[in-house]
């Protein structure tokens, strides 16, 4: 049983409603244990306990949240020896759910206890690394609007989608993908190493954590039509076959917007800008799954 710091977060999805240091122990055991169990405080402080954790000798760190936690526990693991383990606690749970990581708490505290270790690739957008997803355009603005929603779950996400449709405009762009150019609207540009945003919402269903390449979902305008097909191909599965959006595959890109755009991190919006660099770190990153 590798030695284990979990990273929680308290206010993250069902968190809260369990007694998390009782199942832990129920699975890590209570003699002489192992692993320790440390608190989140605050936004952005998952990076500093998993940076610490790291230097302490922890093989795994795992993280008991949501993708914006996994976010930040894997960035605190990167360039160290320490494993990311993932324990989904979140609303959509899109890194777990591409790793096969179960979604039940004792199945996955089972898991943990005695785990296969592999390595993945990490994506970079402007310098902010993402272990799932990254986009600009309408992803974007939901991310944006959903934090400010007052309620998470995947009700409140689809009622913000349905809500900011209506209003939202695609902005035109110049993507160099690789070599490749496109000038077109961006209502959607994603770069996916996984292959959904959580919630089995496959935008990149083909997308691979080990192939040193970023599937890119390019959609420049959403009608109602279009829209009805994005959204079906992302619950089945089938995006790509179904036409309504084109793809890509790249190590990196370079993306100038018209005027500025949002964009996200593994579902976090952080700000609007008009330049973009995208870049992969193959391999980056040690996981426990």
């Amino acid at each position: 049983m590798p030695k284990t710091c979990f990273i929680l977060n308290p206010t993250a999805g069902p968190s809260q409603r369990h007694d998390m240091p009782a199942l832990i122990a129920q699975h890590f055991g209570t003699r002489e244990p192992n692993y320790e169990i440390r608190l989140t405080e605050h936004a952005g402080h998952a990076v500093a306990l998993a940076k610490m954790a790291a230097a302490e000798g922890f093989q795994v760190v795992a993280a008991i949240g949501g993708d914006g936690t996994v976010n930040e526990v894997g960035r605190g693991l990167l360039g160290t020896a320490a494993a990311l383990g993932i324990v989904p606690q979140g609303s959509g749970n899109g890194l777990a759910r591409h790793l096969k990581v179960p979604l039940k708490l004792p199945a996955a505290l089972q898991r943990l206890a005695t785990p296969d270790f592999s390595r993945m690739d990490v994506g970079v957008i402007n310098g902010h690394p993402f272990f799932c997803t990254a986009g600009l355009g309408f992803d974007a603005h939901v991310s944006q609007h959903f934090a400010q929603a007052g309620s998470r779950g995947l009700s409140t996400y689809l009622r913000v989608t349905l809500r900011e449709y209506r209003n939202y405009r695609a902005v035109p762009i110049r993507a160099d993908l690789d070599g490749h150019v496109e000038e077109t609207d961006c209502y959607v540009l994603a770069f996916a190493n996984a292959s959904q945003y959580g919630n089995n919402a496959y935008i990149a269903p083909l997308a691979d954590l080990r192939d040193g390449l970023l599937d890119v979902c390019l959609i420049d305008a959403l009608p109602v039509g279009r829209a009805l097909k994005v959204s079906l191909g992302m619950v089945l599965g089938n995006l790509p076959q179904s036409k309504a959006a084109e793809y890509f595959r790249v190590p990196r890109a370079r993306v100038t917007a018209q005027d500025p755009i949002g964009f996200h991190v593994d579902g976090d919006y952080l700000g609007h800008t008009t330049e973009f660099e995208i870049d992969l770190m193959p391999l980056a990153l040690h996981v426990a799954v």
